[in-house]
């Protein structure tokens, strides 16, 4: 069974199980945590549901999971030139990351 799930403004395709890094959802690790803002459900022949397409969620659909770990991300650095007027400017960043383990999918 997998989901498509929407936090931090991104979506993630999510099945049971699986570990992803979304931006930082405030939390201890080992605290349980659940998405409500689910936009589809997809379903196989063991788990008996059918392909649900949300407009724009899915009611009553609900991901659970557990906050593993928080993060910081790669550096990422910004760097600023304009040639022949001695203008530099570098910038960087680090964005905080929570990494979260699947449990369960409800549809």
């Amino acid at each position: 069974m997998q989901a498509v799930i929407q936090t931090g403004g991104k979506q993630y395709n999510v099945s049971k199980g699986e570990r992803l890094l979304v931006e930082k959802i405030p939390g201890e690790p080992g605290t349980e945590i659940s998405f409500d803002q689910v936009l589809l459900v997809h379903g196989d022949a063991t788990s008996g549901v059918a392909t649900k397409i949300g407009l724009p969620y899915v009611a009553g659909a609900k991901v659970t999971g557990k906050i593993v770990a928080q993060k910081k991300g790669e550096k990422v650095v910004s760097y600023k030139y304009k040639r022949r007027k001695g203008y530099h400017k570098k910038q960087g960043h680090r964005q905080l990351l929570t990494e979260v383990q699947i449990d369960e999918i409800r549809g």
